[in-house]
């Protein structure tokens, strides 16, 4: 593990900050194209926060070059306005994603537009936003093709997930709101087993021994954020089998159930995120040590 310093510790706040805000704007824009019947307020809840996750985007990518800069000049924040130290970086790897990263980023502002062509730009730039990933971090590692992909998935499910938190919170008062909540249940079976799935392989290919995933730093951080993915399925199985059909029998009690452990999901999907980035930002896989 590196040292943990300040600079180190900023780069951790930042990149889960930004993780959240793009898995924010994608997972609204997934849940606009995908839920388009739903009640209007929880539609429109989806695309407001999308819309400001996306600009938070951008605020937070110029942040992350401020802190990069910062950390590995070793001038203070005098490096982080440096002008050579962020052109070193501009030319980096994290240059390309940042690029990719700038023009998902406005192509979700198209769902400021309503009509089939602003739901083409906002999906197109979902896309991107999931591939900028694959060109920086450990992804870039070998099999470079298997990384990537497995990466881009994992990410376009988790921000399914994410970005429906919010709206169906809204939705367990709105009238329908039982109807989305199954029906993004169905759906959201289906995400699970693909994320477990995809998320053992990529771990395997990162640690690729048990002796990996108990003895370095990298593993044990994983074995934390595997902990917090336990707690968040084990939530969402409770929501599926238990409080989504209470509240369309009709209890009177399942909304409040049904918004608290949505809440409870999204404080699992905070330490989830900064586990990752932590994991991405000062630990190395053991496969690569």
């Amino acid at each position: 593990m590196a040292p943990l310093d300040i600079w180190a510790l900023a780069a951790i706040v930042a990149k889960a900050a930004e993780y959240a805000a793009v898995l924010l704007a994608v997972g609204g824009a997934l849940f606009v194209a995908t839920f388009r019947a739903a009640p209007g307020a929880a539609v429109a809840l989806a695309r407001r926060l999308a819309v400001i996750a996306a600009l938070a985007t951008l605020a937070l990518l110029a942040l992350r070059f401020g802190i990069r800069a910062g950390r590995i000049s070793g001038m203070g924040p005098a490096g982080a306005v440096d002008p050579m130290m962020l052109g070193l970086i501009w030319d980096s790897p994290l240059g390309n994603a940042a690029m990719l990263r700038i023009t998902g980023a406005a192509l979700i502002l198209g769902l400021c537009v309503d009509g089939a062509l602003g739901r083409a730009a906002c999906l197109l730039g979902a896309v991107m936003l999931a591939l900028s990933y694959t060109l920086v971090g450990h992804a870039l590692g070998e099999p470079r093709v298997w990384l990537a992909g497995l990466l881009a998935v994992h990410l376009l499910a988790v921000a399914f997930w994410v970005g429906a938190l919010a709206p169906l919170h809204a939705a367990t008062v709105l009238p329908q709101g039982a109807a989305l909540l199954h029906q993004f249940g169905v759906i959201a079976s289906f995400i699970v087993a693909a994320l477990v799935l995809v998320g053992l392989v990529f771990a395997w290919l990162m640690i690729g021994s048990v002796g990996g995933l108990i003895g370095t730093a990298y593993g044990l951080t994983f074995l934390a954020k595997l902990g917090a993915v336990t707690a968040l399925m084990g939530l969402a199985a409770g929501n599926k089998l238990r409080r989504v059909p209470a509240l369309a029998a009709g209890d009177a009690g399942a909304a409040m159930g049904l918004r608290r452990a949505i809440r409870l999901e999204g404080v699992a999907v905070a330490l989830i995120l900064l586990a990752t980035a932590t994991l991405t930002s000062v630990t190395t896989p053991p496969v690569n040590l």
